[in-house]
């Protein structure tokens, strides 16, 4: 499937911002923003209920993209049944890596972070902020899945985690001994 160039964006189509996930472009208008005139994508987020204007010559430095392609998808799958690769750093450190993959916008780290920070119903207990960032991950990945199967965003949750509970067999994750 031939990617559009970034430069292409057109009405209805739906895209991923970095910060936001999947949107919609509405269209283009033009503003007048500190004496100059800016040609502003104007982009939707529905679950949010944003709206974001983006200038179309920042378009592309600003990490707007077109959603992911069936070959992207399916490279973000092998990546989610891959083994988890908790790294034995403090957990600060790792959260504030994990943050910094979901707000990249790129669908195989944003499924790092939900392959290594997802836990089996016999796995210990998550902490509270390892939950928000998977729950943020899975969600923002979600989004991206639903939107390309066409299916709601609850069944491409379902579908993620089937694969995940597949994946890790009820295998024990080794618990984190070094603050989490």
């Amino acid at each position: 499937m031939a990617r559009k160039s970034d430069a292409a964006f057109e009405e209805g189509d739906f895209v991923v911002y970095p910060t936001h996930g999947v949107g919609r472009i509405l269209g283009t208008e033009t503003r007048e923003v500190a004496g100059i005139e800016l040609e502003m994508l104007v982009v939707r987020f529905e679950q949010d209920r944003m709206t974001l204007r983006v200038p179309l010559g920042k378009a592309d430095t600003s990490g707007l993209r077109q959603l992911s392609t069936k070959d992207e998808m399916k490279s973000a799958v092998k990546t989610l049944q891959g083994r988890s690769r908790v790294r034995r750093t403090m957990w600060s450190r790792r959260a504030q890596e994990y943050e910094a993959k979901i707000n990249s916008g790129d669908l195989v780290a944003i499924t790092e972070v939900v392959r290594d920070l997802f836990r089996n119903e016999n796995q210990p207990e998550q902490s509270y902020s390892e939950r928000q960032l998977y729950e943020r991950a899975l969600e923002r990945m979600a989004r991206e899945v639903a939107t390309i199967d066409k299916v709601t965003e609850d069944e491409a949750i379902v579908e993620l985690e089937a694969i995940l509970a597949k994946t890790t067999g009820g295998a024990r994750r080794q618990p984190d001994t070094d603050g989490a």
